[in-house]
């Protein structure tokens, strides 16, 4: 099994991102390919840039990667309750390349912040959403106050997350299995 994932920020010690490494962990042994958003920094998206330039390259490449998985693994940082403006034009470049952005693909979304509300707004946003461009959303997990109820060593450490988190992982694998996706 292939798993994709990435934290949904361009924060060099993002929560996002360790959240989502830790979520890919969880469906041990897989091949698990983790990037950098910062990697896939491009143009602002625009008709005019598209038409002049083509798309980018790393659009083309993230889309490459997408197609190339068996589970969708994010976690998104929330900005003023909406995506990063990294991913958001990521996502709205690689749309250009297919509509279909996430082919079918089963997508496990999550998104954490260090505050009460877990970044529950971008996570509904794009669990609204990701489904029109053919993602196949397994679940959510809003994870609120990450550094006082995550730790590096042990994982989660809130007890009732916990509880919430290992029946999502349990879901998404009792899914992966219904569809013959190998674990």
């Amino acid at each position: 099994m292939r798993i994709f994932t990435f934290g949904a920020s361009s924060n060099k010690n993002s929560i996002n991102q360790q959240l989502a490494m830790y979520a890919a962990s969880q469906f041990e042994p897989a091949d698990i390919v983790t990037i950098d958003l910062n990697d896939f920094e491009m143009p602002l998206y625009s008709i005019d840039r598209e038409r002049d330039n083509g798309v980018p390259q790393a659009a083309r490449d993230f889309v490459s990667m997408i197609e190339s998985s068996d589970l969708i693994i994010i976690s998104f940082a929330e900005h003023n309750g909406s995506y990063s403006s990294i991913f958001k034009n990521l996502f709205d470049w690689s749309s250009r390349v297919n509509i279909k952005t996430f082919m079918g693909k089963p997508m496990l979304l999550m998104a954490a912040s260090t505050g009460k509300r877990g970044a529950i707004s971008v996570l509904e946003a794009a669990a609204n959403r990701f489904p029109i461009h053919d993602a196949k959303i397994t679940g959510t997990f809003s994870f609120p106050e990450f550094g006082k109820n995550f730790n590096s060593m042990e994982g989660i450490v809130n007890a009732e997350l916990k509880v919430i988190f290992d029946d999502l992982i349990n879901r998404t694998k009792s899914i992966l299995a219904d569809t013959e996706i190998i674990l």
